[in-house]
């Protein structure tokens, strides 16, 4: 995530409160599950497996497996999260509050190798020139892999 996230108790509950207001006036619903993942990913503040997630949601109610990929994948339809593919792991969307904004953009996400740390960029999408036949192109994120300023 970018210097930007939200990483204090006081920047995620704005994020939250925004992001809020966001899905509600895009008619989506952040279930209190779906609101308890996000919280989770904010805080992280870098890449998170899914059953990190659970484990730190079984004191609070038992989640199951099924539940919490449930969840993930309305954050990430919902432009509120990102699938790290190649870490099997998920961030949050770094621009959350307004992600409905980038849904022209591509996410660039850059992952350091060395401290886990993922900083989140938008760039504009690449057209479907090249693309199959009939292809159409619904999503797409970039992973790079380096090392952050602080680590390189």
């Amino acid at each position: 995530m970018t210097d930007a996230s939200a990483t204090t108790s006081t920047d995620i509950a704005h994020a939250i409160s925004a992001i809020e207001t966001s899905c509600e006036e895009r008619g989506l619903s952040l279930t209190p599950l779906r609101k308890r993942v996000l919280e989770l990913l904010l805080e992280a503040g870098g890449p998170v497996k899914a059953y990190d997630l659970l484990a730190a949601l079984k004191p609070n109610g038992g989640a199951q497996p099924p539940t919490v990929y449930r969840a993930l994948d309305f954050l990430t339809k919902a432009g509120l999260a990102h699938k790290v593919e190649a870490l099997n792991a998920y961030t949050a969307c770094s621009h959350g509050d307004h992600a409905d904004q980038h849904t022209d953009d591509t996410a660039a996400l850059f992952i350091c190798g060395r401290c886990g740390s993922v900083e989140e960029r938008h760039v504009p999408r690449v057209s479907g020139d090249g693309a199959p036949k009939g292809f159409r192109l619904e999503r797409s994120v970039i992973e790079h892999y380096g090392r952050c300023a602080d680590c390189a």
